[in-house]
């Protein structure tokens, strides 16, 4: 406000907080640049009236009155009808911006139907509509209905998640050009960051790598995804199961009422077709800017891994990991054998069966690998952690338990089971990686990097579609693992055993 960002501000608190930081910002800002807001009440609304008629921004609007004012609405019955001047603000207001609503339930009656009402105009909020909820899930009947009406009357409108009024703030900071002495306000309030940059050593080091990393560079990675328009809002997980159910390969991220998608073009409109889908040309991808471009490109770096491979990905929230395929009963004995043969490798690094049964237990297990997407001094790398999956029976649940048994797999064998009892599997598991040190890691990672990055030029693509039916998620990643050097000499370096 103080900027001359924003024009009207309404809300229903009582308190002074808006119009103190609006007047706290604007102290130290030059006269001449200073946008100092006019606060109008339920006993003042014609001051809201006289900036509505003459344009006079920056306002305030207390819709419920000002804990000063002799006025207030606070009982469930004052808030059934609201102030009939303030009402005729908020409504005209609507019919000239757009609004953004931040913290705000929707639970006043009279408010939503004076909101309601601003959609029987020619243009309704004509710069759009923006809600902002920690979850869509948590929108009230209310809201919902509001947002379905308006979006039949051509009102462009968002639903926005956003966990925090912090992480809200950060954002808009980010993309707002504030005065200099506003943004350095801002930023003198940021807390001590735990990672500071420091000063690497510049000292010449010993030129031969002493510590091996389980990560790969990924020399190239998609620049563009197909940009997919929708008539309504949706979710990533809608878009996926509507996708799972057609049979559908792809590889989608959801952005607002925009997708960005990797795969063939007509499947996936046909699919979407309930959605309104349309194709909208390309999207930019900047997977350091958006956390949405990161979950795209790592969604797709694993499947293009695992293509063609005896491996199975599994994508997960917390992280996503890949499983050597078990052999079955049924299988193919020729793609049994080139299976084996592709491994073989592997197996010879491990030095035992990369899948089978636990002893004394029965339950299956598969060697593996966790996954992980980092931008590391600006370039992006593959880590991956190998690990032994064992694949417990989850514990029938009764009525009075809440426990999520998703990740069972996955537990950390030195940590506690995610539910009682243990880890049945633990013991086994430690004992198995007990034995391996070094040289049997070195040729662990060194065989995974092998499998990983197995044809010749250390391309990688996700779906290797025909050229002009979609865009493929391509990726270009090095064999070759990360090393790391010392920062110093030290005659432990000279060793010869």
């Amino acid at each position: 406000m103080a900027a001359g960002k924003v024009d009207c501000v309404f809300t229903t608190n009582f308190d002074p907080l808006i119009e103190e930081a609006a007047l706290s910002a604007n102290e130290i800002l030059p006269v001449v640049d200073q946008n100092r807001p006019t606060v109008a009440a339920i006993d003042s609304a014609d001051r809201a009236m006289r900036c509505l008629n003459e344009a006079d921004w920056p306002m305030v609007a207390k819709l419920h009155g000002d804990y000063q004012s002799i006025s207030i609405k606070n009982t469930g019955s004052e808030l059934e009808k609201q102030d009939v001047r303030m009402r005729h603000v908020l409504v005209e207001v609507g019919k000239r911006f757009g609004m953004v609503f931040v913290g705000y339930s929707g639970r006043d009656a009279s408010i939503m139907e004076a909101l309601t009402a601003v959609l029987d105009a020619p243009s309704p909020f004509p710069n759009g509509l923006y809600w902002l909820t920690s979850s869509t899930s948590r929108l009230l009947p209310a809201v919902t209905e509001f947002l379905k009406r308006a979006l039949l009357a051509d009102v462009d409108v968002n639903v926005v998640e956003c966990a925090t009024f912090d992480e809200l703030g950060a954002d808009i900071t980010k993309t707002t050009d504030l005065p200099r002495p506003l943004f350095d306000r801002v930023m003198a309030g940021r807390p001590t960051p735990r990672l500071v940059p420091v000063q690497l050593p510049t000292t010449e080091a010993r030129a031969f790598p002493v510590l091996r990393y389980s990560s790969l560079l990924i020399e190239e990675m998609p620049r563009a995804a197909r940009r997919i328009k929708l008539a309504q809002h949706t979710t990533s997980p809608a878009v996926r199961e509507l996708l799972n159910e057609k049979g559908i390969r792809a590889t989608v991220a959801a952005h607002g009422r925009e997708l960005a998608v990797f795969g063939r073009d007509r499947e996936i409109l046909d699919a979407l077709l309930p959605l309104g889908a349309t194709l909208d040309g390309e999207i930019e991808l900047d997977p350091a800017a958006d956390s949405w471009a990161v979950g795209l490109i790592y969604d797709a770096l694993v499947r293009g891994l695992t293509r063609h491979l005896p491996l199975i990905p599994r994508y997960k929230r917390a992280g996503h990991s890949v499983v050597i395929a078990s052999p079955g009963a049924g299988d193919n004995p020729e793609r049994t054998r080139r299976n084996a043969q592709v491994l073989s490798n592997l197996r010879n690094a491990y030095g035992s069966d990369l899948t089978g049964t636990v002893p004394n237990l029965g339950y299956p297990f598969q060697e593996g690998l966790f996954l992980k997407l980092d931008l590391i001094d600006g370039r992006w790398w593959c880590g991956f952690e190998p690990y032994t999956f064992v694949h417990i029976p989850r514990p029938e649940i009764t009525q009075d338990e809440d426990l999520d048994h998703s990740e069972v797999a996955n537990t950390d064998p030195m940590a506690s089971r995610p539910y009682r009892g243990g880890d049945p599997a633990g013991d086994w598991r430690r004992e198995r990686w007990a034995q391996r040190y070094n040289p049997n890691w070195a040729k662990i990672i060194a065989a995974w990097a092998q499998l990983l990055t197995n044809n010749g030029d250390g391309r990688k693509q996700a779906f290797r579609l025909e050229e002009g039916t979609g865009i493929d998620a391509v990726f270009k990643v090095s064999p070759v693992t990360g090393w790391s050097r010392p920062g110093h000499h030290h005659v432990y370096f000279d060793r010869t055993t």
